[in-house]
């Protein structure tokens, strides 16, 4: 399957608002900047690996957690 972008979007905005955290002290948490973080939640940008990892922790969770619900939200947008 190949990476979704808008579903890692959809996730990482999702968790993000789940903890009452605004993109400005997210992308603080997660030492990216702010514009970035709106690029990677609307599905504009994709992240580096160490991005990806810096999201993770920022969200308490281990990469592949992350990866897994990305992964599970691919599947729900994807079309029949």
């Amino acid at each position: 399957m190949p990476y979704n972008r808008k579903a890692f979007g959809i996730v990482i905005s999702r968790l993000r608002t789940e903890r009452g955290l605004t993109q400005e002290r997210f992308s603080a948490f997660a030492c990216i900047a702010r514009s970035h973080l709106t690029a990677l939640e609307n599905g504009e940008k994709i992240p580096r690996l160490d991005t990806f990892c810096r999201i993770a922790e920022a969200l308490g969770l281990e990469p592949h957690e992350l990866l897994k619900r990305v992964g599970e939200e691919a599947k729900k947008t994807e079309a029949p």
